[in-house]
């Protein structure tokens, strides 16, 4: 018979042996990550972004590592201030001279279990309409190209745009699906941190959106319409695709503003007055402090701002308007039927060196290359890529265009995937 002691030893002894068969398990096999990018210098994408495979990032409180190798690179551009060779040297991996030989590692067969592609910074030109032509879609295909000749494929990430072109875009996300390989793309805003801390309601009955941000043509508008699209995507019905853009800026922007010329004075008041009050970053005039601008004050300021103005095929409208010179952060307000209240949030940007928005890119990206499965649709980016497209084509043209070719139709994960903890 079992005395007290001998019964204490022999539970403790099956508490335990779970765990005990556990720490004796061989752990998980590191997969392995080849980078693409055009550029690796100080504070570009591939440093915000690829290094966060070599080095980790923080999450939840702890210092995440992810369980992936970086094994081998191709960078594009290699001008002075170069970090690639550094890395590689720091931290065992090559960089190559093309990106099949990074895919294979040197050898004759893909050799990797994932891609990260970053087509941001780098000389390349501009085309009329004020886009960076990123090889992004050249860098894709030869990545694709090594997939085709040796008959399997790996998931793939693509940050920002998936390309200047809404047609190239379109072709991208048609090899992921003929390949059959997972495929996500887009900015880092959907994914930061908001404050507060809210989703818009799946399925809700929602009347419009407006997105107040800031920064320069085509890079930052991209980020902008990405974070109205992020909200948009989940009203009733799902995303039903683009009707027609116009595009006004300057001068021209504010005497339509409130002229009755556009819907609404061109937004709903109490949606932007919902995103101003949002900013941290609200401008003020000298001396003072926590002062809503007046009129006046937004015109003067913002007098080079810029507006997207974006019917959906279903007939909800959604705007972003660029505001420089009255905020420095990305803001989003919505109507939502039967609610009195706009909806609204501040898309969080945390400051440099450590800019954990880009650790929760990354962090989805790590999903999607441990999983196999994206955690949300590479449909909002193939959109988007459009979107940007369409608006500086109608900026530059300065007239209204209808946007037929953008028909993307696509249902957005219930699941919420921007960082809260």
């Amino acid at each position: 018979m079992l005395d007290r002691r001998d019964f204490l030893t022999a539970g403790g002894a099956l508490l335990l042996s779970p765990l005990a068969a556990l720490a004796n398990q061989a752990p998980a096999a590191r997969k392995r990550l080849a980078v693409v990018t055009t550029l690796w210098t100080y504070r570009t994408h591939a440093w915000h972004m690829a290094e966060r495979f070599l080095h980790g990032f923080p999450k939840n409180g702890q210092w995440h590592q992810p369980r992936l190798d970086v094994v081998s690179a191709y960078v594009d551009q290699r001008p002075e201030g170069d970090l690639s060779a550094g890395r590689a040297a720091e931290n065992g991996f090559e960089v190559y001279g093309s990106v099949a030989e990074a895919l294979r590692c040197g050898g004759e067969r893909l050799a990797v279990d994932a891609v990260l592609l970053i087509g941001e910074h780098g000389d390349y030109p501009l085309n009329e309409f004020g886009q960076k032509l990123y090889p992004r879609h050249r860098l894709f295909k030869e990545i694709t190209d090594v997939f085709r000749a040796d008959g399997r494929s790996v998931p793939v990430f693509n940050d920002k745009h998936l390309s200047w072109s809404f047609d190239l875009a379109k072709e991208m996300v048609g090899l992921s699906r003929e390949l059959k390989f997972p495929f996500l793309a887009g900015s880092s805003l959907p994914v930061t941190w908001r404050m507060p801390s809210v989703e818009l309601p799946y399925d809700a009955e929602l009347e419009e959106g407006l997105v107040v941000a800031y920064g320069s043509k085509d890079i930052y508008d991209f980020h902008a319409i990405e974070t109205l699209q992020c909200m948009m995507e989940r009203r009733k019905g799902g995303e039903a695709g683009i009707a027609s853009v116009l595009a006004l800026e300057g001068e021209e922007l504010w005497k339509r503003v409130g002229s009755g010329e556009l819907p609404s004075g061109g937004w709903d008041p109490k949606l932007f007055e919902a995103c101003l009050s949002r900013s941290q970053t609200l401008n003020q005039p000298e001396s003072f402090s926590h002062r809503y601008p007046t009129p006046a004050q937004i015109r003067e300021w913002g007098k080079e701002a810029r507006a997207y103005f974006f019917e959906y095929v279903d007939g909800t409208r959604g705007t972003v308007v660029m505001l420089n010179g009255v905020v420095q952060d990305f803001n989003f307000a919505a109507r939502i039927k039967g609610r009195k209240q706009p909806l609204s949030t501040m898309f969080y940007l945390p400051p440099n060196p450590n800019v954990v928005y880009s650790a929760a890119l990354m962090d989805n990206a790590e999903q999607m290359f441990l999983t196999g499965k994206a955690p949300y649709p590479v449909e909002r980016t193939m959109l988007t890529s459009g979107m940007v497209e369409s608006a500086l084509q109608s900026l530059t043209k300065k007239q209204s265009l209808k946007t037929p070719h953008l028909d993307v139709t696509y249902r957005a994960s219930r699941d919420s995937t921007f960082w809260r903890r």
